[in-house]
């Protein structure tokens, strides 16, 4: 601290001894401060790693005793991870090799390594200063330093310099706790990382799995279906087309003789004419009932134009020309859906025939954003009128099978959430037409609509 200009003569006038006394512990409480700075420094240098640590606390502790040689070292056994295990500085050089070590200044690195528990015993330092550094009160080394030539260590200066050892040893395990945290948290980011990916793989392969289930349960139900199939088709060959062809067989048997016989009985083998054509036309349609199960159960399954295309080709026995248009890019639909979207066209074209005497049908198909629209026209006799009249019967009363098609029809339009409408072709037939709207809302269990009236073109 200055003394005032006043209190010099003050000073002056005392004993001559006292005046150099004061001046000394002057420079050496300012040499204290400096000290104390520089362990501040060093201490907040903690993030930087231990080398960089151990290096600001050895200058600051060579500056404040001056030393000629300064060793810092850490005991064996404790501090493992810090680095270097000790570090000497003579004449601003930092050395970390212990073969450059002289032999005195090896004894001390040999007492502060292997007995820290010594470096303060009296009279140890042969003319060198070492104190003891402490972490939670067990020595874990120590500071040896050999001080300038004339500079008086007094017990202050060990005080700071113990206290920069002791700071050092907590800024030490503190580092290597910051730099052990911070790997912990990088590693941790890592697994973190790892485990988000490993969930979303988890939740891509769950998908598929079920995915895969769905697929297991419908290629299941499939084959099932595929097996009925098969089973009705023989039923159907075996006995049920046996015995109609038996039945044309035995009237065109009694038509011939009855035509033979003349008379009255020409008459009744032209009555009986109709019936072989009955029997004929039922022949042909259990052909086609046994070539569309079977069909079903030889070939894939495709997109919905292509089943229609093959849906056309079941009545052509029966002498219906039919022909398919798609309009839109294909839209993938449920299985569900497309199955049932093929059950209404083949009422449709059933209806066409059985019904309607129709000789040509037109499958219009159209992919829309908002809507999919399936059309079933025909050039046949049927009126449209007459069809409305039936659906709206079919909600009180059964038709006794003769347009149960139709109401069947109505049932899947709403299982599908669409709408059926019947109309007059422009072929001069009815044209029957289906409207789903898209996105699909899946089976709907409100009350049937009834399909609509007027006279429409084949759009």
């Amino acid at each position: 601290m200055p003394i005032p200009p006043e209190n010099l003569a003050l000073v002056g006038s005392g004993k001559r001894s006292y005046y150099p006394e004061y001046v000394r512990s002057a420079e050496r409480l300012e040499q204290a401060v400096q000290a104390l700075d520089g362990i501040s420094r060093a201490l907040v240098r903690t993030a930087v790693g231990p080398r960089a640590l151990i290096e600001w606390v050895v200058r600051a502790a060579t500056a404040h005793l001056q030393a000629d040689w300064l060793l810092f070292v850490v005991a064996d056994g404790v501090l493992p991870a810090a680095r270097p295990r000790f570090l000497a500085v003579a004449g601003g050089e930092m050395i970390d090799d212990e073969s450059r070590l002289p032999a005195d200044v090896r004894e001390h690195l040999a007492v502060l390594r292997g007995r820290p528990w010594e470096v303060e015993l009296p009279d140890s330092g042969q003319g060198w200063v070492r104190v003891s550094m402490t972490l939670e009160d067990e020595p874990v080394g120590g500071i040896a330093a050999r001080p300038g030539a004339g500079l008086e260590v007094a017990a202050t200066d060990r005080a700071i310099v113990r206290v920069l050892a002791n700071q050092a040893a907590v800024a030490l395990h503190n580092s290597f706790l910051f730099h052990a945290t911070t790997q912990l948290r990088g590693r941790s980011d890592q697994l973190y990382d790892a485990t988000t990916r490993h969930a979303k793989d988890l939740a891509v392969r769950s998908a598929e799995l079920a995915e895969t289930q769905r697929q297991l349960v419908a290629a299941t139900q499939r084959q099932v279906l595929d097996d009925e199939r098969a089973r009705i088709a023989r039923e159907l060959h075996d006995s049920v087309t046996q015995s109609v062809l038996s039945v044309g067989m035995t009237i065109e048997v009694c038509r011939a003789e009855l035509a033979s016989m003349g008379g009255p009985a020409t008459e009744i083998a032209e009555r009986l004419e109709p019936a072989k054509d009955l029997a004929r036309h039922a022949a042909e349609q259990l052909r086609a009932a046994i070539y569309a199960l079977h069909r079903a159960a030889d070939e894939p399954a495709g997109p919905l134009p292509v089943m229609l295309q093959r849906l056309s080709t079941v009545h052509q026995p029966t002498n219906l020309h039919v022909k398919v248009m798609l309009e839109g890019p294909p839209i993938p639909l449920p299985p569900e859906v497309e199955q049932s979207i093929l059950r209404w066209t083949g009422e449709a074209l059933f209806n066409a025939v059985a019904h309607g005497k129709a000789t040509r049908a037109l499958i219009r198909l159209r992919y829309r954003a908002d809507v999919l629209a399936l059309s079933v026209s025909d050039n046949g006799t049927g009126d449209p009128a007459q069809l409305r009249r039936a659906l709206r019967l079919s909600r009180a009363s059964d038709l006794s099978g003769r347009h149960r098609g139709l109401a069947n029809m109505l049932a899947l339009a709403d299982d599908l959430g669409g709408a059926l409408s019947i109309h007059r072709s422009r072929s001069g037939g009815v044209i029957l037409r289906l409207g789903i709207p898209l996105p699909l809302a899946g089976p709907r269990a409100a009350g049937s609509r009834l399909p609509t009236e007027g006279r429409s073109g084949d759009t």
